[in-house]
């Protein structure tokens, strides 16, 4: 029996550059061809980047990304090409294009538009109504786009159930959070089971403002085997033979697979591919087996290098600046920047007032001189005290609080926007989730920047993110002493972050609930917490929204962040359990 090879293209698209998109999507195409393959693969929305937001408002946007897309024609002389990207036909659709030796074929149209979470694409796009059958040589695949598969009764097991097909293709932009890749290849697993029938997944790899790609593209075969799975968030090229034998074998054993094809309903639009020229490819070198995932916290970490790599990249960036506090948030942001873009590439400040420790001062030019990146101390005592003067005959009276300590921390904050006007370093903010959950900043202070790396990691994963950087590195990066001290902002004498919030574990399993869970005030007393501190962390988290919609983009890797995900009124007087 016949075998088909195919070749995924997952590669790291950016928004908007349609000319650098297509010539890396020619660039794969050629290497494909190189490999001996029939076919080749790429993600969705990979000619545009994904996702274009906004940019599809634009008629002109619109039109020089359906001709860039049209362009990719002409490379596709002796293969076939399944690339995703927008599709205007009366109105504008999310499509995959299929490309056949030199012309295109047709273009697929996404079927189930998300609109949750972080998607919007109702906003833009309106839904697919056909399905194919691609008829290549004998060989019969289907093709669908991101959400389509994730729906027992979607578009690929209709292919499979109603005209027989043995491949079905799966184009996709599928963000990255922790835990979701095992989900997704369970799924992918059933489907192919489903439908009898070899599963093609091809997905984005990158950084894309606060959403992380992560490639780990995948070919599941027709008993719901993992036959291979790409790198995680890295681009690559890789192929597979698909023997069509399989999904004949499957279905000898699957009383559907005798009645495929004479389903109820009209048969699916077939369109049968010109012949080309067989292609001359030498066996692979690799044996199809699958692949353990690496341990979450060094796909956690993969994945803050990589957002922090694009977002500083793309934007145009080429050094970063960092408020060095000697803390262990600091830290790992610093840890994170040199592995994204080398030490080089990364200045750290150390900004010392009246109440910061000598072994804070110690730990962070230790940090310092682990990462080989150059430390700047800027003391900012002289300017602290100049502002307490000036604002001693207003203050007169009053007991030193808050306000003394948010100024030391805008003065800071200060320090790093002039030294990144001056020389075009961009800030890299340093707060955690668990802080910014609520609202433990200072707003105009340590929260101001262009980009916050550990946003979406809550306390007690970073400390896991240091000790598997030490490890990765082969001893301590990050030093015992910035590992085992207390937290503290050190904003006054003898301060710890416990004096205004409650131990980080307790914080961290109350925020889970009602974060990422959206449990009440209620249930997560009923789970065994105290109901005043449960009161307290909520009222927290709900009185600053305001400081929230203010702080910089960061990368998403939970299954809630605040941003995207996250779309609370400011002005909002609801209270849970207080209606």
């Amino acid at each position: 029996m016949m075998s088909l090879r195919v070749a995924l293209a997952q590669i790291n698209p950016c928004v908007g550059d349609l000319a650098s998109n297509l010539n890396k999507i020619v660039n794969a195409i050629g290497q494909a061809r190189a490999l001996g393959a029939d076919m080749v693969v790429f993600p969705e929305m990979v000619l545009t980047g994904y996702p274009p937001e906004d940019l599809l408002l634009k008629p002109d946007f619109i039109h020089a990304a359906q001709e860039a897309l049209m362009r990719v024609a002409a490379h596709t002389v002796g293969l076939t090409a399944v690339v995703g990207g927008v599709h205007v036909e009366g109105d504008l659709y999310n499509g995959a294009a299929v490309f056949h030796n030199g012309r295109l074929a047709t273009v697929y149209h996404k079927h189930f538009l998300p609109n949750y979470g972080v998607f919007d694409e109702n906003r833009y796009f309106q839904s697919g109504k056909e399905n194919f059958i691609f008829d290549r040589d004998g060989v019969l695949f289907g093709v669908s786009v991101c959400e389509d598969i994730w729906y027992a009764d979607g578009p690929p097991l209709e292919q499979a159930l109603m005209d027989g097909a043995q491949v079905l293709i799966n184009i996709s932009a599928s963000p990255w959070q922790m835990g979701k890749s095992r989900v997704r290849e369970r799924m992918f697993s059933t489907r192919a089971m489903d439908a009898r029938a070899y599963v093609v997944y091809c997905n984005l790899v990158g950084g894309q403002d606060e959403l992380i790609f992560d490639g780990q593209s995948l070919v599941c075969d027709p008993f719901g085997e993992l036959l291979r799975r790409g790198p995680a968030f890295e681009e690559a090229v890789f192929v597979v033979d698909l023997q069509m034998q399989e999904p004949f074998r499957a279905r000898l054993h699957d009383p559907r697979g005798r009645q495929r094809g004479m389903m109820e309903g009209p048969s699916l639009s077939r369109i049968v591919l010109e012949p080309v020229a067989a292609v001359q490819r030498r066996e692979l070198d690799f044996v199809l087996v699958k692949q353990e995932e690496d341990p979450s916290i060094a796909k956690l970490y993969q994945a803050l290098v990589l957002g922090t790599r694009d977002y500083v990249r793309k934007s145009g960036f080429k050094k970063v600046v960092i408020g060095l506090s000697g803390g262990v948030d600091s830290a790992l942001t610093a840890l994170l920047a040199v592995e994204a873009l080398g030490a080089e590439n990364v200045v750290g400040v150390a900004m010392p007032s009246r109440f910061s420790s000598e072994h804070s001062l110690k730990d962070a030019a230790g940090l310092a001189v682990q990462l080989a990146i150059e430390l700047l101390t800027i003391p900012i005592e002289g300017t602290f005290q100049a502002f307490l003067e000036m604002l001693e005959p207003v203050f007169a009276g009053r007991a030193f609080d808050l306000a003394e300590e948010n100024l030391q921390s805008r003065i800071r904050g200060t320090l790093l926007m002039a030294l990144s006007n001056k020389f075009g370093w961009l800030v890299l903010t340093t707060g955690n989730k668990s802080e910014v959950s609520v609202g433990y900043s200072t707003l105009y202070g340590d929260s101001a920047g262009g980009f916050a790396v550990i946003k979406d990691v809550p306390k007690q994963l970073v400390y896991q993110l240091c000790r598997y950087g030490n490890a990765k590195f082969g001893r301590e990066v990050i030093g015992v002493s910035i590992l085992t001290k207390a937290p503290s902002a050190e904003l006054r004498f003898d301060q710890k972050d416990s004096d205004s919030l409650p131990d980080y574990d307790l914080l961290e399993a109350i925020l889970f609930h009602y974060v990422e869970r959206s449990a009440s005030v209620e249930q997560i007393i009923q789970l065994g917490y105290a109901e005043e501190t449960v009161r307290r962390v909520i009222g927290l988290v709900d009185r600053n929204e305001y400081k929230r919609r203010q702080n910089p983009p960061g990368i998403k890797v939970t299954s809630r962040a605040f941003g995207k995900d996250w779309r609370l009124p400011i002005v909002n007087r609801y209270r849970w359990g207080k209606e």
